[in-house]
């Protein structure tokens, strides 16, 4: 498996999403990710199946230090002190001593930024996690929450990003500040499927749209988590390692693709960078 190493973490490049999984779906799909060779579970707290998520990672037939486990603070709880009981809250569920990854889930401008990143840190401190983030920051606070915690101490950004919605600026502003960016939604729900630049790009490769577009990030250095219902689905995902998208092709993707087209816009979702 690929990885990531950023301020101290070593994070597996393709991961598993869990996002509307729940109960025994939940349960089933991270058994079989797991055993199949995924090393990456992202699991939040909104997700309500940090249970199954858990409890999967535990029943799985492979060491707890070779699985790489996420999970994302809800903006409800970014009080100092909330956070840290909710992060508790979350480990009960799950089962686990410690998560890898703890986010931020969504700014939240009702809480100043400077609290909730410090009840993260403290979340640190206590060995709930061993390394935190952030999720849904838009360059402007990424720059804010790194000036808060101290450069070298956030280790990811997890944002929507697929062919079809650029993140030049995050990214690069990610790269300025030592972070890692992970993209969630990174096939755009499906959209991929059909488009003929990626079609035409697999069929080079003999792969499909959705293999082609996991390269595309995985090239990048993001960080990709791909949820899917299937065994079948989330094998092909995982069969992205015995290719490579050449500068051309990746700069047609580049060119043709990215726009603005975001699919995860909620109301209290934060000022976006241009796209």
């Amino acid at each position: 498996m690929e990885t990531v190493e950023v301020n101290g973490a070593r994070i597996p490049k393709l991961g598993f999403g869990t996002f509307e999984l729940t109960g025994d779906d939940a349960y089933r799909m991270v058994r079989h990710a797991l055993h199949a060779g995924f090393r990456h579970i992202d699991t939040a707290q909104m997700y309500g199946n940090e249970d199954a998520v858990g409890r999967a990672v535990r029943d799985a037939a492979v060491p707890r230090d070779e699985i790489f486990v996420t999970t994302k603070v809800w903006p409800d709880h970014f009080r100092d002190g909330e956070l840290q009981r909710s992060v508790q809250n979350s480990l009960q569920r799950a089962g686990l001593d410690a998560v890898d990854l703890l986010l931020l889930h969504w700014p939240n401008p009702d809480v100043p930024l400077e609290e909730s990143i410090g009840a993260l840190l403290d979340c640190r401190e206590r060995g709930y996690t061993r390394h935190v983030g952030v999720s849904n920051f838009p360059s402007d606070l990424m720059r804010r929450a790194v000036d808060s915690a101290g450069t070298g101490t956030l280790v990811n950004n997890q944002v929507e990003y697929h062919p079809f919605l650029s993140q030049r600026t995050v990214l690069a502003t990610a790269r300025e500040l030592g972070m890692s960016v992970s993209a969630y939604c990174p096939l755009a729900r499906g959209k991929v499927f059909g488009n003929p630049v990626l079609r035409r790009i697999g069929a080079a490769h003999g792969k499909s749209e959705g293999q082609v577009t996991l390269r595309w990030l995985l090239d990048q250095d993001v960080i990709a988590v791909p949820r899917t219902r299937t065994e079948a689905h989330a094998d092909m995902n995982l069969d992205v390692f015995d290719f490579r998208l050449s500068d051309e092709e990746r700069e047609e993707i580049d060119r043709g693709l990215q726009g603005s087209g975001r699919l995860v816009d909620p109301a209290f979702g934060p000022a976006w960078d241009a796209a």
